[in-house]
């Protein structure tokens, strides 16, 4: 299988992770459990680069929950590496939203992980679903060029 990189992949951004020592397993490799935590990093630095940062949500009366998160184990990584974890938001619904991820090591940009996290949009108040912020759209689409 021919392993891709960070050019075969469609992302704007991505925010660097040096893997620390805590986040390696007895086998010498990132426990699999970190690359969702990765995930979730790279998200919140989305957004903020995007000019639509978590407060955003918030000012405007709404939140968003995890409702589904995958990932796809391509290589490992190890400790003291530099990973860029690329984040995008792909697909925005009617309450949902659907970020994905490509996570490369700097230096060999070997393919080590992929995956997405779907969050819903929810009002802060009674948590019940609500359509994806209008501000949202359009700051994904002037930062993508969509």
């Amino acid at each position: 299988m021919k392993h891709k990189n960070a050019t075969d992949f469609m992302y704007r951004f991505f925010c660097p992770v040096q893997v620390r020592y805590v986040e390696t397993d007895q086998q010498g490799h990132v426990f699999f459990g970190h690359y969702l935590t990765y995930f979730d990093f790279a998200l919140t630095e989305y957004l903020k680069a995007i000019g639509y940062g978590y407060d955003r949500f918030l000012e405007s009366g709404i939140d968003f929950f995890y409702v589904e998160s995958l990932c796809q184990y391509r290589d490992r990584a190890f400790f003291d590496e530099v990973l860029h974890v690329h984040a995008r938001l792909g697909k925005i619904g009617t309450t949902s939203f659907t970020f994905q991820f490509g996570v490369f090591e700097s230096n060999s940009q070997r393919f080590v992980a992929n995956g997405h996290i779907v969050a819903v949009a929810v009002d802060r108040k009674t948590q019940k679903p609500v359509p994806a912020p209008e501000g949202l759209r359009k700051a994904v689409a002037r930062f993508e060029g969509v």
